[in-house]
């Protein structure tokens, strides 16, 4: 028998799973019946500004060859990059520590192989972004999960880190968060930078969701350690999901190391995305108001959801997902997520996806869907939940 590799045995992403199912649902819907209410993907309503999308037509239209970029992308795209920080946080970054990458997913494989060995013990807080601890497996890793939960805002604290014997070689901390959209303030991320950097800690931070916070301040790792793997995207508040495009700020040690990678794994990221994310950053106004229409979404199912039932949440300071602890309804999520869909027709999904141990007792929801929907899902569950 041929074998296969560790790779194979990678565990899958349930919210694809849900997707699917979500999407065959609509289809087998009759007509006039209402639509699937879609919350279970971090994916936003709106595709690429306007702006972006007319660079990439103007790019193609003049007839340019559209080919290989270097492999970390094209100058003038990494220089604005850098602008950026400088811009929202005060942070110098130099251009030759950017790398444009295929998304923030092909980011994650390019930090993790530079920055770990085979066997390399990298902790982050659960729940947690799923595929943080699935690449790290496939790539011979082992992810180290730190239990979280309301008292520490579903984020990690130096005093969990103080307490793993022997101390990880990495650590993940996302903030804005997927899946509670918890936030670690100014003053918490520096002092974990600090605490990763005095004890020889990687730090990868995953800053996917900047641009979308309703309150509390972001700030860069890059501000507070020079050995910080900063990780940043496109997706998420430039509505780029399908583009594929993302960033890494690299410290000065990783730089080589994940040129090499990249242009082995990756060559380089899609030019013609590329050309259109550096116009994304001139599109502020558009930006702005579709994270105007976030923070709606978000106040209408903070105020609507508890009536219906679900009145455990975590503080959703960022990103677009709201993290429910339905234990009083159900000990297990999958079938919930399962019922929710055929029955109330709202697709979300289970808590099991961020959180082995513990996620049959959550669900997430995202509401950076159409307003109309998000207003309409705090009803359907209602009445769903009082059949």
């Amino acid at each position: 028998m041929l074998k296969t590799g560790r790779g194979a045995e990678a565990p899958p992403f349930l919210v694809m799973d849900v997707i699917a199912a979500a999407n065959a649902t609509a289809l087998s819907l009759p007509p006039g019946a209402p639509g699937v209410l879609r919350m279970e993907v971090g994916q936003p309503s709106t595709g690429a500004p306007r702006g972006a999308a007319e660079a990439a037509v103007r790019a193609l239209q003049a007839g340019a060859p559209m080919g290989y970029t270097e492999a970390f992308g094209l100058r003038s795209l990494r220089e604005r990059i850098a602008r950026h920080s400088g811009e929202k946080y005060g942070t110098a970054v130099a251009a030759e520590r950017v790398a444009v990458t295929v998304g923030a997913s092909g980011a994650f494989p390019l930090a993790f192989l530079a920055a770990f060995d085979p066997g390399d013990r990298v902790a982050m807080a659960a729940p947690y972004y799923p595929p943080y601890a699935n690449i790290l497996t496939a790539l011979g890793m082992v992810p180290q999960q730190l239990p979280c939960d309301a008292t520490t805002r579903f984020q990690p604290t130096i005093a969990m880190l103080e307490a793993l014997d022997p101390r990880p070689d990495g650590l993940i901390v996302a903030s804005p968060c997927n899946p509670a959209g918890t936030m670690l303030s100014p003053e918490e991320l520096a002092a974990i930078a600090r605490w990763c950097h005095e004890h020889g800690v990687r730090l990868i931070s995953d800053e996917i969701y900047h641009g979308l916070s309703y309150g509390m301040p972001e700030s860069t790792a890059a501000a507070f350690s020079p050995s910080a793997v900063v990780v940043n995207s496109f997706s998420k508040y430039f509505s780029m999901t399908g583009w594929r495009i993302g960033w890494l700020v690299l410290p000065e040690d990783l730089v080589r190391p994940v040129e090499c990678l990249a242009q082995n794994m990756f060559i380089s990221a899609p030019h013609v995305s590329q050309v259109a994310a550096e116009a994304a950053f001139d599109c502020t106004a558009e930006l702005e108001a579709n994270k105007a229409a976030y923070r709606r979404n978000r106040d209408a199912l903070l105020a609507g959801l508890p009536a219906a039932g679900l009145d455990r949440l975590a503080e959703a300071d960022g990103a677009f997902y709201l993290w429910a602890d339905v234990s009083h309804l159900t000990n297990d999520s999958v079938d919930f997520a399962a019922r929710m869909l055929a029955e109330a027709g709202i697709a979300a999904t289970p808590g099991v996806d961020f959180d082995p141990a513990r996620g049959r007792r959550f669900m997430r929801f995202s509401y950076c869907g159409a307003e109309a929907a998000m207003a309409e899902a705090p009803e359907r569950l209602r009445r769903w939940l009082r059949r």
